[in-house]
């Protein structure tokens, strides 16, 4: 049980985890803390926390866990401010997408990093955001990754996994480098791609007809352009050299498609089209 959980940004990551915590008896007070007082309202009004704290020193005091789960540009400031609220045995974690910028910020706000201190990514969420868009099963059978620092003690290590399986996930470690390294590709670039698409096609003259014709691949392929603009602006500047070296390597990718249909090569595209059938069917099992 966790006594006393501070979660600084409930939008839907965090307050889907206190929903979760609270379904699982798993934790007793929820304070919610961060900068906007009109969304703490309503997540206290929602029953997703049963305190809120605009002050993020206060919201720290007394909490066994601390949870950041804002946009990673924010990161830096936030340590910072609750530095001042946090005990010795406080256990501090984040969802963040980036970890070696989280890490970063950690250590200059710090000065060194904690033995408390233990990174981490819930694989999970929808093109929602906001509280009230947060709901109890939305970790359940998802991945969360871990990324302790050198400094994480085993026993911090051991207490934020431990909540994230209560919260239905499943938990995995790896090293800080790989994470982004493997999230630049999986999650980074795909979400950068919609974005780009669908700006695309919107500055277009005829978008209307255009978006009033979108089939269903169109609309699956583009759902997460419909994702928190703030929170993806910050993901792609906090991984700009994983992010790069992905993006290099589909722009290359991509010349050769474009150049495949200026030669009328149908032998190429089908050969890519097949390669990419079997990989997803083989990876994502549909």
């Amino acid at each position: 049980m966790i006594k006393q959980l501070t979660i600084i940004g409930v939008g839907l990551i965090g307050g889907s985890l206190a929903r979760a915590l609270k379904q699982a008896d798993a934790v007793g007070e929820v304070v919610g803390a961060g900068r906007n007082a009109q969304h703490l309202q309503q997540a206290l009004a929602l029953g997703v926390v049963d305190r809120i704290e605009m002050d993020l020193a206060a919201a720290v005091r007394g909490a066994n866990v601390v949870v950041v789960a804002t946009p990673v540009g924010a990161a830096e400031a936030i340590f910072s401010a609750i530095a001042p609220g946090l005990s010795a045995d406080t256990v501090l974690t984040d969802v963040g997408s980036t970890k070696a910028s989280i890490v970063a910020a950690a250590r200059r706000a710090f000065g060194e990093l904690p033995k408390n201190f233990v990174p981490g990514h819930p694989i999970a969420g929808t093109e929602k955001s906001g509280v009230e868009a947060s709901f109890a099963e939305l970790y359940k059978g998802r991945r969360v990754i871990l990324t302790p620092t050198e400094n994480s003690g085993p026993q911090a290590v051991a207490r934020v996994r431990a909540m994230w399986e209560q919260a239905g996930a499943e938990v995995v470690e790896t090293r800080v480098e790989h994470h982004d390294e493997v999230l630049a590709a999986t999650s980074h670039l795909p979400h950068l791609l919609a974005f780009s698409l669908v700006d695309t096609l919107a500055t277009l003259d005829d978008k209307q007809e255009i978006f009033e014709y979108a089939a269903g691949g169109f609309r699956d392929f583009t759902r997460i352009a419909s994702s928190d603009p703030e929170m993806w602006h910050d993901i792609c500047l906090h991984n700009e050299p994983a992010l790069l070296k992905m993006l290099e390597r589909f722009e290359a990718d991509l010349s050769k498609l474009r150049q495949a249909i200026a030669d009328n090569d149908g032998d190429y595209l089908l050969q890519v089209f097949t390669r990419a059938k079997a990989a997803r069917d083989q990876f994502c099992g549909e």
